[in-house]
């Protein structure tokens, strides 16, 4: 998000921290997620909700009457805030209720220390899909009905994975909103490490790192960056030898793989 909506957000995500701790966190990303859906199918609905031409309070009240008998409280609370806020794009709208049903979900287990479970479980998760073709057909395959989807997740992760890395992994699955199944996980388990004020850097290297490696690494990135950063690491022997490193947008390539590119684009310039 940029200019407008990236304020809109912040003042968003303040008021969603401060009634945050008075609600069930897991009820409130499970309501919000469903009100995300709501507003992505109904596009009428999402275009006056996010035109800046009507009234703040009219859209605070079109939702209340949408969702007060559907929904808890905090949700409508939520839910209105965001409506009454200024954005961009309706696309902005949208992104800002799914991402508060992220961060509610993720509030869940914050308590218990388990953010970098949370990210791991769905890191994991998009390794699987990615070495499993025929996996990956079906949880993406259009024409099939998302209950069926659905319970296809939960008969894969049920007692294996924690309540809040089902309801992530379902949500990507049934709702896909426009991104693939991989960039779906990618980008709930950024706004997870976000959630618990970290970057998650993507590291892939030829061999496995020794704990003393990862523990230098981890400390390293954390420097740069100013703030913890939470390795996922891939096993990648394509890349010959040294690491390639990607943080949100950015990408520090130090392999072999990468340096024999560099200098055969050089040639070829």
């Amino acid at each position: 998000m940029r200019g407008i909506s990236r304020t809109s957000l912040a003042e968003v995500t303040r008021k969603f921290d401060a009634i945050l701790p008075s609600t069930n966190a897991a009820r409130l990303g499970h309501e919000l997620f469903e009100a995300a859906a709501l507003l992505q199918e109904e596009h009428s609905l999402r275009r006056w909700l996010a035109d800046p031409a009507n009234d703040a309070e009219s859209k605070s009240g079109l939702i209340g009457e949408l969702l007060e008998s559907k929904v808890s409280p905090a949700t409508v609370f939520v839910v209105s805030d965001i409506v009454q806020a200024r954005w961009s794009a309706p696309r902005d709208l949208v992104d800002a209720v799914e991402r508060m049903a992220v961060y509610a979900t993720a509030a869940a287990v914050e308590g218990e220390q388990r953010l970098g479970e949370l990210e791991d479980e769905l890191f994991r998760f998009g390794r699987v899909v990615i070495a499993e073709p025929e996996l990956r057909a079906a949880l993406t395959m259009e024409g099939v009905a998302v209950e069926h989807k659905r319970t296809l997740v939960e008969n894969l992760l049920s007692g294996k994975a924690s309540a809040a890395a089902l309801r992530l992994v379902t949500e990507v699955v049934a709702r896909p909103r426009g991104r693939t199944l991989e960039q779906g996980l990618e980008h709930y388990g950024q706004l997870v490490a976000e959630r618990a004020q970290r970057y998650v850097a993507h590291v892939r290297t030829a061999v496995p790192l020794s704990e003393g490696q990862q523990e230098r690494l981890q400390s390293t990135l954390s420097r740069v960056y100013g703030r913890t950063i939470h390795l996922n690491i891939e096993i990648a022997p394509e890349i010959v030898g040294g690491l390639s490193i990607r943080v949100g947008d950015e990408v520090i390539d130090g392999t072999v793989a990468g340096r024999i590119a560099e200098v055969r684009r050089r040639l070829a310039g």
